[in-house]
């Protein structure tokens, strides 16, 4: 039995990983998230080969800037254990971590970036479960169903 493509919406800051940075490595493991519903998404819900809208947030120009995949089951974001890391947390142990990631695969960039102001004039074909728009919603991780995905490639 073969489970279902999910598709998911992954922020990051152009200055810390950018979809260009991405493109050059191939493959990245998804460090420091340290909200726990987007953690849980990560550890419970991703499976390889999901897709995931690559989007840059923090910048001049927020929006979906690439695709990728998930490239990885999960696995403890090594960042917790490392004191140094500003992603440290001392109540992890490597017995019982606290936070998990994905490794994340390149697949492309946009023929052109989404800008989050365009999206949000798509809002009511997008429906109100879209996380992204939604005030108050701040997620690193959010999902997307197949339609939103859709939708939203059609806009590039």
């Amino acid at each position: 039995m073969t489970t279902r493509k999910r598709y998911w919406l992954m922020k990051s800051e152009p200055n810390d990983f950018s979809i260009d940075d991405l493109e050059r490595v191939g493959t990245e493991p998804w460090t420091g998230v340290r909200n726990y519903q987007a953690r849980n998404f990560m550890r419970d819900s991703m499976q390889v080969g999901d897709g995931v809208l690559f989007y840059h947030s923090n910048t001049e120009v927020p929006g979906i800037y690439g695709i990728a995949e998930v490239a990885s089951g999960p696995y403890p974001d090594p960042t917790q254990f490392k004191k140094k890391s500003k992603y440290f947390d001392a109540k992890a142990s490597h017995e019982e971590p606290r936070w998990f990631l994905v490794d994340v695969g390149f697949v492309r960039k946009l023929g052109r970036p989404i800008p989050l102001d365009e999206i949000r004039t798509h809002a009511d074909r997008l429906g109100e479960d879209f996380a992204l728009i939604r005030k108050g919603s701040r997620l690193s991780v959010l999902p997307v169903t197949a339609a939103q995905w859709k939708y939203l490639l059609a806009l590039e």
